[in-house]
């Protein structure tokens, strides 16, 4: 019998549990716990928390039990609510959440941002959106085309505001708080309430907001070993094969940055020896259960896992943690590295670190505060996408063993499961 969401998710409308059920999401996290009722309640909130603690969540959640309860009608151009996101990888993240949560009420939602064919948006837009997710500059250029009124907004959610002071956006965001109805509800959430940070949330939100804090604790960085394995592109997957076939890698995260990626994975890896099952957020519940069963149970050596679908999912026993691509967000790299060294158990985490990675590694160093030691004694090292780090020394980690028969890394499986 499949289990259902506990805590402050049982307040939940029945579709919205069914899907966190789908997700096999069925514990709220400490944020999610404390700032899902004063939502539910319409109520100003103002939060404290960082990417990875599950505030994403936070605010879709209670958010879209609101709408499925209001049911309101949908007019073209004119979302109900408004999420604005410093960067297009966050607007995403967030764009796939809401996607996710609301895959059984059918409320439509959509994301803008720069960089892309504005078109589609400006179409999403004009088919009528319960939720739109945009970063600050292309929302702007949606209006200014008129392809998006928010006079219609009766909720908006201010995510990540010490990024956006940081990177420039104050302007912007006080032209579109300008422009939101004055009847409205207000997220703001932060990693950090500094006097710049505190002016811009009185700004913001009128009134006196509910207020979430969530300390992170001791960073999961420094209970993970990690380490940096460089190789080029098109010897990526025969690295990975390397790596996967050490008898200490017998249950292992993978994660790619898209959906399609973690399909084509699962069956390449399963092809080669390697039984795999793939995990996101557009398989059908049964095909999830299906998945999680068989990578608890150990019938599948390797979970090949988008951010969101692995969200929440807590599998005893994960050795490793293998970054197939890079996140560009720092806090995500944090978010992936947490599913091993549960428990008080030891944990690794790997990342296949190709020469366009420069600056996505630079910035989860930076975040972390420390330099992510290299593994350069492994068979298919790439010297090139090295130097292309700019790094000024060779910090080597350890020797790896030296790959096992697969007849052999499966006997040693079965023992190690046991021990």
């Amino acid at each position: 019998m499949t289990r259902e969401p506990g805590g402050v998710f049982a307040r939940l409308h029945p579709d919205l549990r069914r899907a966190l059920a789908a997700l096999g999401h069925l514990t709220p996290t400490p944020i999610q716990e404390a700032a899902i009722p004063p939502i539910l309640e319409g109520r100003d909130l103002m939060g404290c928390a960082q990417t990875g603690t599950g505030k994403t969540g936070a605010f879709c959640l209670p958010l879209l039990h609101r709408l499925a309860e209001a049911r309101p009608t949908l007019r073209p151009g004119r979302p109900r609510v408004l999420v604005l996101a410093p960067t297009r990888e966050l607007a995403a993240q967030i764009g796939e959440a809401l996607a996710a949560y609301a895959r059984f009420l059918g409320l439509p939602s959509a994301v803008a941002f720069g960089g892309v064919n504005i078109r589609p948006q400006e179409e999403a837009l004009a088919h009528g959106l319960a939720a739109l997710v945009a970063t600050p500059g292309r929302l702007l250029d949606l209006q200014e085309r008129r392809a998006l009124d928010l006079a219609d907004v009766r909720a908006v959610v201010l995510d990540e505001a010490d990024r956006m002071l940081d990177m420039g956006f104050l302007p912007d965001i006080r032209r579109i708080l300008g422009r939101l109805p004055r009847e409205r509800q207000s997220l703001f959430f932060s990693a950090t309430l500094d006097p710049p940070v505190a002016a811009l949330a009185r700004s913001f939100i009128r009134g006196r907001p509910a207020t979430v804090r969530v300390d992170p604790g001791r960073p999961t960085a420094e209970r993970v070993r990690q380490r940096v394995l460089f190789v080029d592109k098109e010897n990526k997957f025969a690295l990975l094969k390397w790596v996967l076939d050490r008898p200490a890698c017998y249950r292992v995260i993978l994660f790619p940055r898209l959906k399609h990626a973690a399909d084509r994975l699962a069956r390449q890896l399963t092809r080669d020896g390697f039984p795999a099952v793939a995990l996101h957020s557009d398989k059908s519940q049964a095909a999830r259960l299906r998945a999680l069963d068989a990578f608890r149970r150990g019938d599948a050596q390797v979970l090949v896992a988008t951010d969101i679908a692995a969200r929440g999912i807590d599998v005893e026993g994960v050795t490793h943690v293998i970054n197939y691509d890079l996140p560009d967000e720092p806090e995500t790299y944090i978010h992936r590295i947490g599913r091993t060294a549960r428990a008080g158990a030891g944990g690794e985490a790997l990342s296949l670190v190709c020469a366009h990675d420069r600056q996505a590694l630079r910035e989860i160093e930076r975040r972390i505060g420390a330099a992510i030691p290299q593994d350069l004694d492994q068979p298919l090292h790439s010297e090139r996408a090295r130097t292309a780090m700019g790094a000024d020394a060779v910090r080597p980690g350890r020797r790896p063993r030296p790959p096992a028969s697969p007849r052999s890394r499966h006997a040693v499986h079965h023992q190690d499961r046991h021990l």
